[in-house]
């Protein structure tokens, strides 16, 4: 009888320890579950990251539809490329604004990890900071009416009338195809004397006139390709290589599963990096 109480007594004792184990193992599983393991950190040193956990990204906002305020809060095309790079890094999104003279200075100074702010990729920035692959491209582009079927070229702006912003790049650009340019306060301006037939085409930056055919509704229509291709790109601070190539691999991979192209088409109805 003794011998069958003390082995019910091992027993019992044997499962109470077995419970006491699996609930330690539990409870350590958990634990380990909400906290970030060693492995995460340590890939976050090598981001060299301004905040744990978080992707913070710089544009001037003040760059509609790229990057500006609606309701107080930041948005555009440049913010959601941002976001999504961001979500796919592991990385809480934080997108800043920055005035934009002194943007490239504040990357520096550390005060955010990136620029995101439609930056075109330049020699003279190159040697400041370090780029992205490009993740939309503009540059130079010819505009005319939508009505007009007789300029299909950069061939056919010979003697014709041409508008430009002036002080401007383009100025120069359009006098090699004719004597008769003229010079406009705003590309807006010289883009809406389009449709009345004040102007034959326009010169400008392809982005200002594909955002002149959405947002104001003016009927235009591009000719031909780029007269020269501006790359724009996203910057990190020179050295930080971990970040650049994570940066790329977000972007490759939503190029890649079409979000990219969602994302683009809902802001220009076209894929600009095309």
């Amino acid at each position: 009888m003794l011998k069958k109480v003390w082995g019910m007594l091992a027993t019992v004792g044997l499962l109470i320890t077995l419970l006491l184990v699996g609930c330690s193992s539990s409870q350590g599983t958990k634990e380990t579950a909400n906290k970030p393991t060693e492995s995460n950190k340590a890939q976050e040193a090598k981001l060299k990251l301004i905040e744990e956990g978080t992707l913070s990204f710089a544009s001037s906002g003040l760059y509609k539809p790229f990057n500006f305020k609606k309701d107080g809060q930041l948005t555009g095309f440049d913010v959601e490329i941002g976001n999504e790079i961001a979500k796919r890094m592991g990385l809480k999104p934080k997108p800043v604004t920055n005035p934009w003279e002194t943007i490239i200075q504040g990357l520096k100074g550390n005060k955010y990890d990136a620029i995101i702010g439609s930056m075109s990729i330049t020699p003279e920035r190159a040697a400041q900071v370090d780029f992205t692959d490009p993740y939309y491209i503009s540059g130079a582009q010819i505009f005319v009416s939508e009505s007009n079927n007789t300029i299909t070229s950069k061939e056919d702006l010979k003697d014709k009338t041409i508008g430009v912003v002036q002080s401007s790049t383009f100025k120069d650009l359009a006098a090699k195809y004719t004597s008769k340019v003229k010079s406009f306060p705003s590309d807006v301006y010289a883009l809406q004397d389009l449709p009345p037939g004040r102007l034959d085409a326009v010169i400008t930056d392809k982005m200002v006139g594909i955002n002149a055919i959405n947002e104001q509704n003016v009927k235009l229509k591009t000719v031909g390709e780029l007269l020269y291709e501006d790359k724009i790109g996203m910057a990190v601070n020179k050295g930080n290589t971990e970040l650049l190539n994570q940066m790329n691999k977000a972007l490759a991979d939503m190029i890649k599963d079409g979000t990219y192209e969602k994302i683009s088409m809902k802001w220009f109805n076209r894929n600009i990096l095309k």
